[in-house]
C-alpha cells in the first residue's frame, strides 16, 4: 500500500498543477497537450561537458513538434533535451498573454541565475520578423487593434521539485521554453551573445 501511494505522488502532483494551469487559464482557452510520459531514458546520463569542451560555440534549435531542445556544434547535432512551452504549445506567438512560444530566429539579450527558475537565458522577442507577425495579424483582424506584443521570453528552469512537469510534459509558461533544472544548468555555460536559437513549429 505504501508503495502504491508513494508511485502515485508525481501523478497526483502533475494533476494538480494541471488543475491550476487550466483554472487559471479559463477565459483565455489555452491549449493544452494530452498528459503522458516522455522516455526520457533517451536522453544519455553524459554532461554537455564531457561530450564539448566549455567554449564551443553552439547553436540551439527548439523543435515545438515533438517538445526538445537540440544542441549544435556546426551541422553536428551533440545533445538532445526534453521541453515544455506555453500554455498554448502549437501556435506563434503574435501578441502578449496569448500564451505562445514564438517561433523564428534569435539571438541571446542576456543571462542570469533565477530565484525560481534556477537559470534565465533571455532571447531578443520581439524581432523584426516578429513585429511584422504581429501587425499582420492586427491588420487581418486576427488579434485585437489594442493588443501589445509582449516580450521577455527566455530558456528556464522549473520550481524546485517539479521536474514531473516536463516528465508529463505540463506545458506551463506563459510563452517561455522549460527544462529541468539540471538541464538549464547544463547548456548554461555554453550561452552567450553569439548564441544562435531557432524555434520552429
Amino acid at each position: 500500500m505504501k508503495t502504491l501511494i508513494k508511485n502515485s505522488i508525481p501523478f497526483l502532483i502533475a494533476l494538480l498543477i494541471l488543475v491550476v494551469i487550466v483554472f487559471k487559464n479559463r477565459d483565455s482557452k489555452p491549449v493544452l497537450n494530452e498528459l503522458f510520459t516522455l522516455n526520457l531514458a533517451q536522453k544519455e546520463n553524459i554532461p554537455l561537458n564531457e561530450i564539448i569542451p566549455e567554449g564551443t560555440e553552439i547553436s540551439i534549435l527548439i523543435d515545438k513538434s515533438d517538445f526538445q531542445l537540440h544542441i549544435y556544434t556546426a551541422d553536428t547535432l551533440v545533445e538532445t533535451y526534453p521541453v515544455v512551452l506555453g500554455g498554448n504549445p502549437i501556435d506563434d506567438k503574435l501578441r502578449e498573454g496569448d500564451q505562445c512560444t514564438p517561433e523564428g530566429t534569435f539571438k541571446i539579450v542576456s543571462k542570469y541565475p533565477h530565484g525560481s527558475w534556477s537559470k534565465f537565458i533571455w532571447i531578443n522577442y520581439p524581432t523584426t520578423d516578429s513585429w511584422r507577425k504581429h501587425k499582420k495579424a492586427k491588420a487581418n483582424g486576427v488579434i485585437s487593434k489594442n493588443a501589445t506584443i509582449g516580450g521577455e521570453i527566455g530558456i528556464h528552469g522549473l520550481p524546485e521539485g517539479t521536474d514531473v512537469m516536463i516528465e508529463t510534459r505540463i506545458n506551463w509558461t506563459l510563452g517561455c521554453i522549460s527544462l529541468t533544472n539540471n538541464d538549464v544548468n547544463e547548456i548554461y555555460p555554453f550561452i552567450d551573445k553569439n548564441t544562435v536559437i531557432k524555434i520552429r513549429k
